[in-house]
């Protein structure tokens, strides 16, 4: 299988460049999963296109502000984009351009206020680097980083992105891009989704490095994705264990969340969560699945999801769980619409 099959074309002007006032305004193409039939409605109306029982999976990951700008001793600047935070001093990041990284050398703020050191290569993409103030990682990114917008929104970060790159319900702080399908939510919205019957709960997946980087190769099986922390509390494990045993749907919100879940069910998380039993142990770890085309999907059920780039592996995930042939007819139906794409854009719930 070749990622030249997982292409499309798609004008600039559709790429959303900023949210809208109201988060619940986006526009929501609703497919139907066995047959690829669409309509076309408003998030706002989610609720009622979900089913009563129905399980609501969210990712509560909160992005941090990754971005941040050093001087060498020379005067270059470097640009960090902090892919993980290893302790309270040391981090890893993408550094702009790697290639004037020195190992050993000391970059500094352009004003001064703080100061590190970079340690170590991780790779041929990443460093290690190391506070050289008295101050921790996350104390540094809140005061000094900016919000690691993607590269196709062509502008800088303003103050307002602190808090519209977040979901409402994101509190754990750990990843450097958002889970951009729960950014439509509101507490109203999900207040509405509740009262229709639907439980909602919550997992945490950091979304890491592998969101910045194109698939390596051409040949999809031979790509591997980088490896992301996630945590499962021991309710969420028994309400959608209650949930697939009772033969109700579990409706993954993002990719991210779809990712956790099968992960946890390819391990085996859920048949240790039986209802009925007693306490059921929290869950962490780290996941590196990889789902394409030929996946076989046991713990999703729907899937909300944005407009994701050509030939990434977002892409390929959803392609896997609707079928590649109906996904790109959605997206070619999205573009004679004109839908927002990508992280400030539009949505599809499959169903």
């Amino acid at each position: 299988m070749h990622l030249d099959a997982f292409d499309y074309h798609l004008p600039k002007s559709l790429i959303a460049q900023a949210p809208l006032d109201d988060r619940t305004a986006s526009r929501l193409m609703v497919i139907d999963r066995a047959s690829g039939a669409f309509e076309h409605a408003t998030f706002r109306d989610l609720a009622s296109y979900l089913t009563p029982g129905d399980v609501l999976v969210v990712n509560r990951s909160r992005v941090i502000p990754a971005r941040l700008f050093v001087r060498r001793s020379s005067g270059g600047r470097i640009e960090l984009l902090v892919t993980r935070v290893l302790d309270e001093r040391t981090f890893t990041a993408l550094a702009n351009p790697m290639r004037r990284i020195r190992i050993g050398e000391t970059l500094s703020s352009e004003g001064g206020a703080f100061a590190c050191r970079a340690l170590a290569r991780e790779g041929e993409r990443e460093v290690r680097v190391e506070l050289t103030v008295p101050h921790t990682v996350h104390e540094v990114l809140d005061a000094h980083g900016h919000v690691p917008l993607p590269p196709y929104i062509g502008r800088v970060d303003e103050p307002r992105d602190r808090e519209r790159y977040q979901t409402v319900f994101a509190d754990e702080k750990g990843s450097v891009a958002a889970p951009t399908a729960g950014l439509h939510f509101t507490e109203d919205l999900l207040s509405r989704v509740r009262s229709r019957g639907v439980d909602v709960c919550s997992v945490v997946l950091h979304v890491g490095l592998g969101t910045f980087l194109p698939l390596d190769h051409e040949e999809i099986e031979k790509n591997k994705l980088h490896a992301e922390s996630f945590s499962i509390d021991r309710g969420t494990l028994k309400t959608i264990a209650a949930a697939k045993a009772e033969g109700r749907g579990v409706v993954a919100v993002g990719t991210t969340v779809a990712r956790v879940l099968e992960t946890a069910c390819s391990r085996g998380l859920l048949d240790d969560a039986d209802p009925d039993a007693g306490a059921t142990a929290d869950v962490a770890g780290e996941t590196d699945l990889f789902i394409y085309p030929g996946y076989e999907f046991t713990c999703v059920d729907k899937l909300i999801t944005n407009f994701h780039l050509p030939r990434s592996s977002l892409l390929l995930l959803v392609c896997a769980f609707l079928g590649t042939e109906k996904t790109l007819a959605c997206y070619e139906a999205a573009v004679r619409e004109r839908y927002r794409f990508y992280s400030y854009g539009d949505a599809m719930l499959i169903r």
